[in-house]
């Protein structure tokens, strides 16, 4: 891991999630609450500010993860890579964050709970892909041998 695969990765995290939390809004104006940072600063009890900070830092760790875990074992180009990733933040965050958020498994607790997973799912799918593609072609390590 080198300093260059970081910033590519981080700067994928940031605008991965700027482009997410774009979509959200968007959702949002059209009647389908998608509040993501109002979620988070609900749930920790803390100023709305710090829901958008722990967005992005959330958007950003899971970006590494993609860089330095998974990206070399996804099929596909960067952003079929990234895309297929998406689906790993999109379940974590339905099976584990919305019960703990008393929203229930998959969402099921809240009104319109169908378009929120598909709002989720399509939101996670363009997050990853948005990562993919920023992060770029993954880059295999040449393990050269002096002769």
């Amino acid at each position: 891991m080198n300093a260059k695969d970081v910033l590519r990765a981080v700067l994928a995290g940031v605008v991965g999630t700027a482009v997410m939390t774009v979509m959200t809004l968007m959702a949002s104006a059209m009647g389908l609450p998608m509040d993501i940072p109002g979620m988070l600063s609900g749930f920790m009890q803390v100023p709305v500010f710090v829901g958008w900070l722990a967005h992005f830092m959330i958007g950003v760790v899971f970006a590494l993860v993609y860089a330095f875990g998974l990206a070399s074992q996804l099929p596909g180009g960067p952003v079929v890579k990234g895309a297929l990733f998406g689906l790993i933040p999109f379940l974590l965050a339905q099976i584990m964050v919305m019960p703990m958020m008393g929203m229930g498994l998959f969402t099921s607790n809240a009104p319109n709970a169908l378009l929120l997973v598909m709002g989720s799912l399509m939101g996670h799918l363009v997050y990853g892909g948005v990562v993919g593609a920023v992060y770029g072609p993954v880059r295999v390590a040449s393990h050269s041998k002096a002769a």
